[in-house]
């Protein structure tokens, strides 16, 4: 392998990407900042990078990145890895806006993919015409727990010590851990991006949890415990229903995904009889307040980009997904808005006539129906 550093384009000015972009230059990878509005990185241009404070023992200092830009082609050049760490309901317009700037060998990784983002990314350049050998990777969730802590400074609160991660196909999920195993070695082998799609846990806690605490959230503004006051035995119910529909799904596709409960003691240790004990026994959620608002990525990112997905899958295959339709609807209620529409359908995926035979193969091998290959 070359002993020449990798080179990261950060997509992306959030919260997560600012604190990546930091703490990949800090240690020592030339890192490029794109955020698609100059007036949120306008600030980090003339520093020439982020000041990252961290967790005790962390990460922490200036951040100094190569490049800072607004024009995607600047941002796209002389690089090899695309971190994407943006919501997910932005995955299909940085494809499309990035299709003809891409290069043989670059490698897209979307942080997190939420539910079929690497399909999405795929079809979608495919769709725009792009002809780039490009690898394109989904992680199960975002590496880091961080936030903007001003115009050109990041914090960073944790740091996930392991993070499933599959390319598409999965036989080059590999070559992309090798990749980003000198910068990320808490990455490791997520199957498919089947698995990493329908392992995610935040498509079932977070939209149901914020439409069944709906009246509480507008009327307190959030002044609650989510997790804790927000979880009743009622609300837990449904969250298992929810939860049992979603590794039923998966297990139509042939798929071993984790159960909400197995979830919990696996990332906290956390157990009980039921979801809702589990939960409870949870220390990490005492604390964290609720959104302030309905209008928040809980509900407008994880019903179309996580919910409609799954359901679409489970429709197609034969799976009742009744609970997940039903907060699908009341999403779209409360929001005036049709999700299912804007929503990751399996047309937008290009697999809307694929058997799970077919649909298999393709994650695994890069093999479509007609016999031809990535």
């Amino acid at each position: 392998m070359s002993s020449t550093p990798t080179r990261f384009t950060v997509i992306g000015a959030g919260h997560g990407g600012k604190g990546m972009a930091a703490h990949l230059a800090l240690m020592g990878f030339p890192v490029t900042l794109y955020n698609r509005s100059f007036d949120n990185i306008a600030a980090i241009r003339a520093r020439r990078g982020i000041e990252l404070t961290s967790f005790e023992g962390g990460p922490h200092g200036f951040g100094s990145l190569v490049k800072v830009t607004s024009d995607i082609t600047e941002a796209l050049q002389d690089c090899d890895v695309i971190m994407v760490v943006v919501p997910s309901t932005a995955h299909a317009e940085i494809a499309r806006n990035a299709a003809k700037y891409l290069q043989d060998g670059q490698v897209i990784i979307l942080n997190p993919g939420r539910t079929c983002g690497a399909l999405e990314v795929i079809h979608t350049l495919a769709e725009c015409g792009s002809t780039a050998d490009v690898t394109v990777a989904e992680a199960e969730t975002l590496i880091y727990a961080s936030r903007s802590d001003g115009p050109a400074q990041a914090r960073i609160f944790g740091i996930k010590e392991t993070v499933p991660l599959a390319a598409l196909p999965a036989t080059r999920t590999q070559m992309v851990l090798d990749i980003l195993a000198p910068a990320y070695p808490q990455f490791i082998d997520g199957g498919s991006v089947l698995h990493t799609g329908l392992n995610n846990m935040g498509a079932i806690f977070h939209p149901a949890l914020a439409l069944l605490n709906a009246g509480r959230i507008e009327t307190t503004r959030g002044e609650f415990q989510f997790y804790i006051d927000g979880v009743s035995p009622s609300v837990a119910r449904l969250l298992e229903v929810l939860d049992r529909e979603r590794v039923t799904v998966a297990s139509a596709l042939g798929i071993r995904a984790r159960t909400a409960l197995e979830w919990l003691q696996m990332a906290y240790h956390a157990t009980g009889d039921d979801l809702y004990e589990a939960i409870h026994n949870q220390p990490g959620y005492y604390g964290i307040q609720a959104p302030p608002t309905l209008n928040h990525r809980y509900i407008t990112e994880d019903v179309p980009m996580s919910l409609v997905p799954i359901a679409a899958l489970g429709e197609r295959y034969g799976v009742s997904v009744r609970g997940i339709e039903s907060i699908i609807r009341l999403a779209c209620i409360i929001h005036r808005t049709d999700y299912w529409r804007r929503g990751r359908t399996l047309e937008k995926l290009g697999i809307h006539n694929w058997s799970v035979s077919e649909l298999t193969h393709y994650v695994m091998e890069g093999v479509v129906e007609t016999g031809s290959a990535f």
